[in-house]
């Protein structure tokens, strides 16, 4: 499944770009001048102390495989899971963002009105919850259709699957929108390509360098008069120097 053009979009790039769901989450709350000073929500280094949310290995590699097939590796770069974007879900899941800390989770009042406005309605679990709900419901699929896990199918078998899921012909049960689901992973596997790595994905900055982003710099005021040039700068990340 090639979509690499849809994944490195500018929309794409502008709404993942360095910036990962927690952080996101921790700048729409009001945080005293003294508290954003301490740091707590600020950027901090991915956590080495195992998977804190998809702890379940099947889990984990259904996901790869998944998140493989959307960003597959090739001449220009190393596929999802191999640029760290399970490591990256399970930060996210752990923290602001799979609590849904920045998102409205009380049911609306008039929810035929809300499909019709909307298009689509209201989800009120948060991403965590929706996430081991899908995982759940995919593995069961992929026993009832095939009687083993879902990894194990091949790349031809998870391509049409998961553009019958995006076209929202996969039944996955009443509790889960499959097309809604892909929807989540695939946002998702943009962010940790392409956040900063600092947040455990995009690992040595390839996605960065792939489509030839900068990184964190402080200034690019030398820059500024350098218009069509190919500066062939080195990406800078978050993380701090050792």
């Amino acid at each position: 499944m090639n979509r690499r053009e849809a994944i490195f979009s500018l929309s794409s790039l502008v709404a993942s770009l360095a910036v990962a769901p927690n952080l996101r989450a921790a700048e729409l709350k009001n945080v005293p001048l003294e508290t954003a000073m301490n740091a707590d929500h600020l950027p901090q280094p991915a956590l080495q102390e195992g998977y804190r949310v998809l702890t379940n290995e099947t889990h984990r590699k259904n996901l790869a495989a998944i998140f493989d097939r959307l960003i597959p590796a090739d001449e220009h770069g190393p596929s999802a899971s191999e640029a760290g974007c399970i490591e990256f879900l399970d930060g996210e899941l752990a923290g602001d963002y799979g609590t849904g800390a920045a998102l409205y989770l009380a049911g609306p009042l008039q929810p035929e009105n809300e499909e019709q406005l909307m298009g689509s309605p209201q989800f009120l679990a948060p991403p965590v919850e929706r996430y081991m709900t899908g995982l759940n419901a995919l593995e069961n699929w992929a026993q009832q259709h095939y009687q083993h896990p879902f990894h194990q199918l091949n790349a031809e078998q998870i391509d049409h699957f998961l553009t019958a899921m995006e076209d929202g012909k996969i039944n996955l049960g009443a509790e889960v929108n499959s097309q809604a689901f892909f929807e989540l992973m695939l946002q998702n596997a943009r962010e940790g390509y392409l956040a900063d790595p600092i947040y455990g994905g995009n690992k040595n900055m390839a996605g960065w360098k792939m489509i030839g982003f900068p990184g964190a710099r402080y200034d690019y005021r030398p820059y500024i008069d350098r218009r069509n040039e190919n500066l062939a700068l080195i990406p800078v990340s978050l993380i701090p120097d050792n």
